[in-house]
């Protein structure tokens, strides 16, 4: 059984990946169980390159981004697991008790991030009803979110990136993949204001 369970490996869902992680030896964290399911082949940075995105050397594929930051995540924390190849098909249940089912399998999470891009092709059984025009995007382009208050679907559904209705910049996608790791984090520290800076002081 996962703690929360992450579904999808571009910006927003490695962001948030990435600060749950680094929260490991917070004293609330070190008992907690964290996935991510890195499917990551129709992630818009397949296609992207990168000149004005903070602290991304100019010139930067997004591919590589992708590649890069799985990489980061398996080095410095090797207690996310990553589960690759599988695509989701199915979330079922509530909280605290969610079943996610995949092309491949089932896996128990307390908690879901839905971190996939907001193309209206989305098609994930048990989260249809929540779909919604994407509210910043050009209706043609007919884009889709999920409906949420602050990024909060319903009770333990948590939605990130461009599919929470933010815009599609890089910037505006990892802050959001951020945002809702401090919220879960909050959480397990009982409701007492959390988060996880990285410093040089000791």
């Amino acid at each position: 059984m996962y703690d929360v369970l992450i579904i999808g490996g571009g910006v927003s869902g490695l962001s948030c990946a990435l600060v749950l992680g680094s929260a490991h030896k917070k004293a609330f964290v070190q008992d907690k169980k964290i996935g991510i399911i890195t499917h990551q082949k129709i992630s818009s940075l397949q296609e992207a390159i990168f000149y004005n995105a903070y602290g991304v050397p100019s010139g930067k594929l997004g591919s590589e981004l992708l590649t890069e930051s799985t990489e980061h995540l398996q080095q410095l924390y090797p207690h996310v697991t990553q589960i690759e190849g599988e695509k989701v098909l199915k979330v079922s249940g509530e909280f605290p008790n969610f079943t996610v089912t995949t092309n491949k399998n089932s896996h128990q999470t307390k908690s879901i991030v839905v971190a996939i891009g907001y193309s209206n092709t989305f098609d994930i059984e048990g989260l249809m009803n929540f779909v919604e025009p994407h509210k910043k995007a050009i209706a043609e382009k007919q884009r889709i979110q999920l409906k949420n208050e602050d990024h909060k679907v319903a009770e333990g559904i948590y939605v990130v990136g461009t599919l929470a209705g933010w815009r599609s910049q890089l910037a505006i996608a990892a802050g959001s993949g951020a945002a809702v790791a401090t919220d879960i984090l909050t959480l397990w520290n009982n409701g007492i204001s959390s988060q996880s800076h990285d410093s040089i002081k000791k």
